[in-house]
């Protein structure tokens, strides 16, 4: 039986922690053979958010297991336990293989597990991963990464791809997809991080591009250029792209496809419009164009983003307020 220990200190998320023990806990019904042999492992009794957890075992247990889950670090402005990182080290050095969830990937950072390997965690802390540890090559927009021995997933739900994705390892695509249907998730979801992440628009603002950012946003239908900006802002292309760089951080043709894309989801996200409709709405000019545009930016097609944020906000058949996705 592999034995799978949870790492766990005051500090710790619960959301991950639980989801962690929801797959490696118990077998799906009908799984021939051995589960998980799951253990949960800590300097003491710890606080988890609101909740108080007794461990089976200390940290010490960490290096006689076969796989060591680290659930979230909720600060990730502070250092983890030296203990805690000092055990998951020694459990790698073991032989163990060692995963992370979500912002845990600061303790394998801080353990030098991911020097020289490249390892993702919640979009929202991905800048400070990678500042405060150069060495590791952080992708901000996968669901999760597997280097083998070592492994990291994106924000909350992405642990749990990442879990499903051990239990695929250790016991094949049926029983991870039998897992799934246990906990009535996918068994695999397309795409990345990107297409859960707000690009925000710049505020208003006394700014030289305040009244020339809006004017462009209602015209995104329009085959709008360099100089078609540049005319409106009266000022050269040049100098239209320095302020652009420094109001937005762009250039003003990637902002301009910025907010196309942004517009692009809404309506995917709000209405029924063919995808051909879409791109017509939002200046792409065709499907073909728009499709490429949009995988290679948000990570999956539009149709399948249509799927997974169908709007809640029109009336469904059966009027629970849920607009139902075709098949």
């Amino acid at each position: 039986m592999t034995t799978v220990a949870l790492a766990v200190t005051d500090g710790m998320l619960h959301f991950e922690l639980s989801l962690a023990c929801e797959v490696f806990g118990s077998a799906p019904v009908g799984v021939p053979g051995p589960w998980y042999d799951l253990v949960v492992c800590g300097p003491g009794a710890v606080r988890a958010g609101r909740f108080r957890l007794v461990p089976d075992d200390g940290l010490g247990r960490l290096p006689r297991a076969d796989t060591v889950i680290v659930p979230g670090w909720a600060d990730v402005d502070e250092d983890p336990p030296a203990a805690l990182v000092d055990a998951v080290r020694a459990a790698h050095e073991a032989g163990a293989r060692v995963a992370s969830l979500c912002t845990g990937a600061f303790v394998l950072a801080a353990a030098g597990l991911l020097d020289g390997r490249r390892a993702t965690t919640h979009w929202a802390h991905t800048e400070v991963l990678a500042d405060r540890y150069p060495r590791v090559q952080v992708d901000p927009d996968v669901l999760y990464v597997d280097n083998g021995s070592v492994l990291t997933s994106a924000g909350k739900a992405a642990a749990m791809d990442l879990c499903l994705h051990l239990v695929r390892l250790d016991h094949g695509s049926s029983v991870a997809n039998a897992a799934a249907r246990r906990l009535v998730v996918p068994p695999h979801r397309d795409g990345g991080q990107a297409q859960y992440i707000t690009t925000p628009v710049p505020a208003p603002g006394n700014h030289p591009l305040a009244g020339l950012l809006p004017w462009a946003t209602e015209r995104l239908d329009q085959p709008l250029t360099v100089e078609d900006l540049a005319r409106r802002a009266r000022m050269s292309s040049r100098h239209l792209g320095r302020h652009f760089r420094s109001v937005t951080g762009t250039t003003p043709l990637q902002w301009l496809l910025t907010q196309r894309i942004r517009r692009a989801q809404e309506l995917l996200e709000t209405t029924d419009d063919s995808v051909d409709a879409i791109a017509e709405a939002t200046g792409m000019g065709t499907a073909t164009t728009l499709r490429r545009h949009f995988n290679r930016t948000v990570g999956v097609p539009p149709d399948t983003y249509r799927r997974t944020f169908r709007s809640r906000t029109r009336p469904g058949a059966n009027g629970d307020g849920w607009q139902h996705p075709r098949p």
